[in-house]
């Protein structure tokens, strides 16, 4: 089963060029940490303090709660302002 976490970060105008670097950082790592998996991070269009995460897992079933480097990721950016993350299931197009 293929699974996604979407971590969606709205920070606030002071904390937008720490974000983005701490994006960066993280990124860099959970990479190097998760060969594995799938990690993608975005910036949304013409609005520089919203960021958007999203980790892509393939397993048996999904973790409802998110994964461990999900929950990290989750902690990480909660101090520059809201958080929201979401755990995604692909859909069968046979169902």
């Amino acid at each position: 089963m293929k699974w996604a976490e979407v971590i969606t970060v709205r920070s606030t105008g002071k904390a937008s060029k720490a974000l983005a670097s701490t994006v960066t950082e993280l990124m860099a790592d959970a990479a190097r940490q998760n060969r594995n998996e799938g990690i993608r991070a975005f910036h949304r269009e013409k609005i520089d303090t919203d960021y958007c995460i999203v980790l892509f897992h393939e397993a048996q079933k999904a973790r409802s709660g998110g994964s461990e480097l999900g929950l990290r990721l989750v902690a990480a950016f909660k101090e520059f302002g809201m958080v929201h993350h979401a755990v995604w299931i692909e859909m069968d197009p046979e169902s």
